[in-house]
Order: C-alpha cells, then structure tokens, then sequence
C-alpha cells in the first residue's frame, strides 16, 4: 500500500513522502525501505535515528528523531498493529468446500462459507456467512458460527455451543467439552452430565489447544472482545467479562466469574466460585484463592534466588505459625509493661 493510504486507514497524520509503496511491518531495526516500523518507547529514539525503515509510526514528539517519513499518532503501538492488519499476508484457513467434508443435510450454511479436508458439520448446526473452517474441524450438533469467524485445524466445538461473528480459533481448541463434574459415593465416582452449553461472544480470539468446558446447568459465557491465549483452561460456569486477556497456561477453576477490561498473566490459577471485580490485573504465576472486589495490580509469585536462599527461606517459612504466637505474646508483654510505666 501507499504510505499516504495507510495514513488515511488509520487515520494519522503524515510527513514526508506518501507514495512510498509499504510492503510489509518490520522491526525498527531491520526494517527496509519498503517496511514500515514503529516506536512507543523513548528510550528506543537512538535505533530510530539509524533505521533503514521506508515509514515510522510514532509520537509528535519523536518526530525530530526521524530521518525519513513518518506517521504520527497518540498510540503508535495501536497504529502498527492496525497497519499489521492491512498488510496482513497471513493465508486463508482454506478455500472452497474441500470434497471429504461432511455436511449433515439438517445444517446451514451462510454464503462464501470454507470447509478443509475431514471438516463434518454436524446435524442442526448453523454456519454464518463467510466462516473458514479448517481441516478436521469438528462442529456439533445444532452449534451456532456467527459471520465471519475463523476457526483453524483440529478444533472441536461441541453440541449446542455458540460462538459469535469475527471470532478466531486457534488450531486444537476444545469448546464445549464436559465440565469436571463428579459426586463420590463412598469411594465410586458418579459423573453429573453437563448439560449447559459454551456462549462465545463477538471478536473473541482462542489461542491454540485451550479448552472451554460447557456448563453443568447454567452456560459458561465468554464476553465480546475476549482474549485467550494458548493452553488454558476455562472450567464449566466461568463467566469472562468484555474486553478480559488471559495469557497462556492460565487455569480457572468452575464458576468463577471474571470482571471487564480483566488481565490475568500467564500460568496464573484461580479457586472455584469467586469473583473478580473489573480491572484486576493478576501478575504471571499469581494462585488467586479469594475474590477480589477492587481494582488493581495483585502478585502471589515469589522471585527467583539461589537454591541456597530458597532452602533457607523456605524452612523458616514452616515456623511462620510459631513465630505469629511467638511475636503476639510478645506484643502483649510489651503493651502490659508501657502501660505499667504510665501508671507509675
């Protein structure tokens, strides 16, 4: 594209030369002259200065920084990731009706619809308009594909879920598998069927082999504008609030529901049937036992340090109890003894 045409798409302003023909995004630092790049980060302003880059997306206040053309923004990330769109050179999920997919003769089918190899769409189930399925693609019965949306090899979604329009399904996702409900009679585990069901909102994105369980009764729901990352794990009756990032080995117990504008960093654990209020921010590896009904920044993690450290730290870690009763006896002495001294 144009450079001057880019800058319309995304509504920047332009200096220097807007015919310059952009063929891809690229690293400030190894950017041609036929790339475009960005800078958010002042500190970044000495790699501008010697980029090779065709265009820069960045801030007013960078722009003496530049040596060629630019495109100004408040949020140069955002710009970059808008042009990254356009230029997008990522292929299709597929193309046509592959002839081994299956389509059951109850389903429907909206137009310009693509189906892999080994897709089977199943009894009842509705396909949107424009929905690329790729090969092996599983789609249950009387399960709902809204317009648009992208779902990637190997994915299974299963009966009766609903995933909305321009959504995108990374490859060996699950939706709508069963929950982890059992009841134990004296020793012998009595499985509950799930019979809830998956709700995916609109512009959601599922990152690869993550899996979503259905609900026991009431529906696990997933809000618009939800991010997922890789190989997490939703359980049955969660509720994602808009706009919530989940990053990747992230693992949330049953009903547990999450609040709006959410981030939840990688590997962290939530316990079953609490809530987080909107704007929590949980750091990677945080284990979140309690509900959390104010926004903010929380951590559970402890840093790394030398084995030796962390044995030391660890043992006196088990006398923690010891030395609580030990301090407060303590306290206690101590406030008996200054109050003692007044009175004298």
């Amino acid at each position: 594209m144009l450079l001057k045409d880019i800058a319309d798409k995304i509504g920047a302003q332009l200096i220097g030369d807007g015919n310059i023909d952009i063929k891809a995004v690229a690293n400030l630092k190894t950017a041609k002259e036929d790339e475009i790049s960005f800078l958010s980060d002042p500190k970044y302003r000495a790699v501008l200065s010697e980029s090779k880059a065709g265009a820069v997306i960045l801030k007013q206040a960078d722009v003496e920084h530049a040596k060629g053309a630019a495109l100004v923004l408040d949020d140069p990330y955002v710009g970059f990731a808008k042009v990254a769109q356009l230029l997008d050179s990522t292929p299709a999920v597929c193309e046509g009706i592959h002839p081994t997919a299956v389509v059951d003769a109850t389903a429907v089918l909206g137009q310009n619809v693509a189906l892999g190899p080994g897709v089977h769409v199943q009894k009842g189930a509705v396909i949107g308009n424009n929905v690329q399925l790729g090969a092996n693609v599983v789609i249950g019965p009387n399960a709902k594909i809204g317009d648009n949306t992208k779902i990637y090899p190997n994915v299974s979604v299963y009966h009766d879920c609903q995933i909305g329009a321009n959504c995108l399904i990374q490859s060996g996702a699950v939706i709508g598998s069963d929950g982890f409900g059992y009841a134990n009679e004296r020793g012998e585990w009595i499985k509950i069927p799930q019979t809830g069901r998956v709700i995916i909102g609109n512009r959601v994105e599922i990152g690869a082999c993550t899996c979503i369980d259905r609900g026991a009764i009431d529906d696990t729901v997933i809000a618009d504008n939800v991010i997922i990352d890789n190989l997490c794990q939703i359980a049955h009756n969660d509720r994602i609030g808009y706009g919530t990032a989940i990053a990747g080995q992230t693992t949330i117990a049953g009903s547990v529901t999450i609040g709006k504008y959410c981030i939840i960093g990688g590997t962290s654990v939530i316990n079953g049937h609490i809530e987080l209020c909107d704007g929590v921010t949980l750091t990677g590896s945080t284990a979140c036992m309690r509900g959390i009904d104010k926004p903010g920044v929380y951590s559970s993690v402890i840093p790394a340090t030398t084995n030796k450290e962390w044995r030391l730290n660890t043992s006196r870690f088990l006398h923690i109890n010891d030395m609580y009763h030990r301090i407060a006896a303590l306290e206690a002495k101590l406030k008996a003894l200054t109050e003692q001294e007044e009175k004298n």
